[in-house]
């Protein structure tokens, strides 16, 4: 066991596509994965690159998610407010019985019984989607058209949220995930979105109906600020992450025809595509974070109790000591057992419905436009390199 004193780096940035994790991370899995990082309020700390290193801090209890010991790795305008307990429902970011006890609230309602039985409004909703655009005719935004409308669709009438408010809760979710947002636009987006749950709670209150809020609220068992928090948190990622996923998956796919091609010949590989890409495209770029609870060995690096660890998901899915030939994107071959998800009591509660979501739009979308691509050179496809969730901002197309 040996105490670092490598020089700290600064977490790195820079692809060199849009498909390619930064060059740097690659070089630090091979040489050193678990390494001195510096952050930017000048504390040190560890980045994790390899892929047996990610997961075992990712299922490990001694390394904490509670949000007061965290700190980020990049720079964020309310750093200092976020080094204080997380807010009363905001349990991805506590530690068991916390976490557990709402864990257990919402486990039964992203079964993949339950999503199974959602796969047919799933369907009709990509559907009355694709007919949208193919009305309107091309170039069309795919992301404002398609990508983000079907995850905020499905996630709304599953929370029991009117999908006419969309644009209030996507604005502000836009804002909280900017890491370049100004303080007072994040405080005026927190007050906002707090403002809509409190509102929809108390309808909920009054006329419950077969939603999951409408459920939380009549269960009796949160307060209307852990209900508030709650809905919002499962809004923010139910829609965010697919979103970004079926936006820059199909970037992906139209820049890599040989596996579009593959996709269109054999639907059936609609399941191992949506695992490959997520491997492959590794949206959450910049976490998660972890801090130590008591000292801790890792690939032979001593982590000190307190020390924060920054976790690199996208430089892990990229691992050629885990996946064959990694850097390159292929839908026929394994892609099980990618860490996009997580790992652990933390991984993604929601990740089924993703998967539903990813399967059912990727060849419904192909199949109605076969002749699908780009309105605009790929490199003028711009990107969303400064926000927590990576993916591309919009996405102009033709067919």
């Amino acid at each position: 066991m040996t105490e670092s004193h490598a020089e700290a780096i600064a977490f790195p940035f820079g692809r060199p596509d849009p498909f390619t994790p930064p060059e740097r991370l690659a070089a630090l899995r091979e040489e050193r994965p678990v390494t001195r990082m510096a952050y930017p309020d000048g504390r040190v700390g560890w980045l994790v690159t390899s892929y047996s290193a990610v997961r075992s801090i990712l299922a490990d209890p001694r390394f904490s998610s509670r949000r007061e010991l965290l700190n980020v790795p990049v720079p964020f305008p309310l750093m200092q407010e976020m080094r204080r307990p997380a807010d009363p429902g905001m349990f991805i970011r506590m530690d068991p019985p916390d976490h557990t006890r709402y864990r257990r609230l919402l486990t039964a309602q992203f079964t993949v019984r339950r999503m199974k039985q959602l796969e047919p409004r799933i369907h009709e909703i990509t559907e009355e989607r694709l007919d949208a655009m193919e009305k309107a005719g091309p170039p069309q935004d795919l992301v404002r058209e398609f990508a983000l409308p079907i995850p905020s669709l499905v996630i709304c009438e599953l929370l029991g949220v009117p999908y006419s408010d969309r644009e209030e809760f996507q604005q502000a979710t836009a804002v909280l995930l900017n890491l370049e947002s100004a303080v007072e636009d994040i405080r005026a987006a927190v007050a906002r979105v707090a403002a809509f749950f409190a509102r929809l709670i108390e309808l909920k209150r009054a006329e419950p109906a077969d939603d999951l809020l409408s459920g939380l609220v009549t269960g009796g068992e949160l307060t209307d600020e852990e209900l508030g928090n709650i809905g919002f948190l499962l809004l923010a990622a139910g829609h965010e992450t697919t979103a970004n996923m079926l936006g820059l998956g199909t970037f992906a796919l139209l820049q890599h025809p040989e596996q579009l091609a593959a996709l269109r010949a054999d639907p059936s590989l609609a399941d191992n595509a949506v695992e490959e890409l997520l491997r492959y495209l590794s949206i959450i770029h910049i976490g998660p974070i972890r801090a130590a609870l008591e000292d801790v060995e890792v690939d032979g690096e001593l982590i000190r109790a307190g020390e924060v660890v920054t976790l690199s998901v996208q430089a892990a899915n990229r691992d050629p000591s885990r996946f064959t030939d990694p850097d390159r994107l292929d839908i026929t071959g394994p892609a099980s057992g990618h860490l996009t998800f997580g790992h652990g009591l933390h991984q993604c509660l929601g990740q089924q419905l993703a998967r539903v979501e990813m399967r059912t739009a990727f060849p419904m979308l192909f199949d109605r436009f076969p002749g699908l691509r780009l309105a605009i050179p790929a490199q003028e496809v711009r990107m969303r390199d400064t926000m927590s969730i990576y993916g591309v901002r919009e996405l102009p197309v033709r067919w």
